[in-house]
C-alpha cells in the first residue's frame, strides 16, 4: 500500500483531500498543528501527527519513520489580507515550510509532489485568468505561493521530482472555519447569522468571485497523483460562475434561514474582481461536477447550524498595525 503525507490534513480543504485518499486505498499520514484545523476533521483511518511543516526536524523524522510515496501539502496560514500585516510569519509558514517538504520530497525520492498554491498569485489582474497569465501577485500570501511554484520547478530540473500544482480559488463547504474573522467569507457569514450580528461587507459588496464547492474539488486533487497527464503542470481548479458578495450575503441569508442587516464596512486592499478560466483541468481531469451555488451553500449551511457558532480570534502577533481594514 503506497503512502501519501498530507499536510494540513485536519483542515478544511486537506480533511476533504485526505478522505478521497483513503477512498482509493491509500494510506495517510497526517501533518497538522491545528491552528486552523480541528483534529475531529481528521479521518480516523489516517495517522495523525500534532506539528508544523516549520520544524524541520519533525518533518525530518516523519519521513525517516515512513516510506512517503506522494506528498499533498495544504498546509498554510491563507488570510490573504492579513498578510501583509505578518510579513514574517507568513513567509516562515508558506515559505520555509513548504521548503521543508520539498527538501524531504527530494532527498526520499517521492514520486510526486502536489501543491495548492492560489488564485492569488494572479494578484489584481484582468480575469478571467489561465495558466498561461503570468503571476503578478498583490500580497505576501501571493507572492509566498507563487515563488514555491518556482522552488518546485526548480526542484524539478534540478532532481527530477514530479509535481502538480493547483490553484483553488474560494473554496466553501462543510468543516470550513466558521471562527476565523480574516478568511472564508462564507464561513464568517454563516457564523455572524448563528449569533444575530450584522453581516460585515467591505466596501460596497460588488466584488466578484467564483465561489467553489469542496466537494466538486477535492477529488480531483486526490486522484492527480494517478493523472498522468497532469505531472509537472499548474491547474486552476474551482467555479465558473461569478457572484458579488452581495449576493453572496442573500443566498447565504436564505439558506440560514434568517435574515440580518448588511454592515458595510472602508474598502480594504483586495483584488476587486478574480476568476479563472478552467479549460486547462477539464481538457486532463474531465469536466468533473460541478455543485450550484445554492446547493452547496445550502450542504454548507445544514453543517454549520450542527457545528453550532465558533469564537472568532484575533491574531496576537501582528508585525505592522499601520492600514489594517476597518474592525480588525
Amino acid at each position: 500500500m503506497e503512502t501519501c503525507l498530507v499536510t494540513g490534513g485536519a483542515g478544511f480543504i486537506g480533511s476533504h483531500v485526505v478522505d478521497n485518499l483513503i477512498a482509493e486505498g491509500f494510506k495517510v499520514v497526517v501533518l497538522d498543528d491545528l491552528s486552523g484545523g480541528f483534529e475531529d476533521n481528521v479521518n480516523p483511518k489516517a495517522e495523525f501527527i500534532n506539528g508544523s511543516v516549520v520544524d524541520h526536524e519533525l518533518v525530518d523524522k516523519i519521513f525517516n519513520d515512513n516510506k512517503i510515496d506522494y506528498v499533498f501539502h495544504l498546509a498554510a496560514y491563507a488570510a490573504e489580507i492579513l498578510s501583509p500585516h505578518i510579513r514574517r510569519f507568513n513567509y516562515e509558514v508558506n515559505l520555509i515550510g513548504s521548503v521543508n517538504l520539498i527538501n524531504n520530497a527530494v532527498n526520499h525520492k517521492v514520486k510526486c509532489f502536489v501543491f495548492t498554491s492560489s488564485v492569488g498569485a494572479y494578484g489584481n489582474q484582468k480575469p478571467p485568468f489561465d495558466e498561461e497569465t503570468v503571476p503578478l501577485p498583490a500580497d505576501p500570501y501571493g507572492t509566498s505561493k507563487y515563488a514555491i511554484e518556482i522552488d518546485l520547478k526548480n526542484a524539478s530540473d534540478f532532481f527530477g521530482l514530479n509535481y502538480v500544482i493547483f490553484r483553488p480559488h474560494n473554496v466553501y463547504g462543510e468543516r470550513q472555519n466558521l471562527g476565523d474573522k480574516y478568511r472564508n467569507v462564507l464561513g464568517i457569514f454563516m457564523n455572524q447569522i448563528m449569533q444575530g450580528k450584522k453581516l460585515t461587507i467591505f466596501g460596497d459588496g460588488e466584488q466578484t468571485r467564483a465561489f467553489s464547492y469542496i466537494g466538486d474539488m477535492a477529488p480531483i486533487i486526490a486522484k492527480s497523483i494517478t493523472t498522468k497527464d497532469a505531472q509537472n503542470e499548474i491547474f486552476n481548479i474551482g467555479a465558473d460562475q461569478t457572484y458579488s458578495v452581495n449576493q453572496l450575503a442573500d443566498e447565504i441569508m436564505k439558506a440560514m434561514g434568517k435574515t440580518v442587516e448588511k454592515n458595510y464596512l472602508k474598502t480594504r486592499h483586495e483584488v476587486k474582481h478574480a476568476y479563472c478560466s478552467h479549460d486547462k483541468i477539464k481538457k486532463v481531469f474531465g469536466e468533473g461536477t460541478s455543485t450550484p451555488l445554492s446547493e452547496g451553500i445550502k450542504k454548507m449551511a445544514d453543517w454549520a447550524k450542527k457545528a453550532g457558532i465558533r469564537e472568532s480570534k484575533s491574531f496576537d502577533n501582528l508585525e505592522i498595525k499601520e492600514g489594517l481594514p476597518e474592525g480588525w
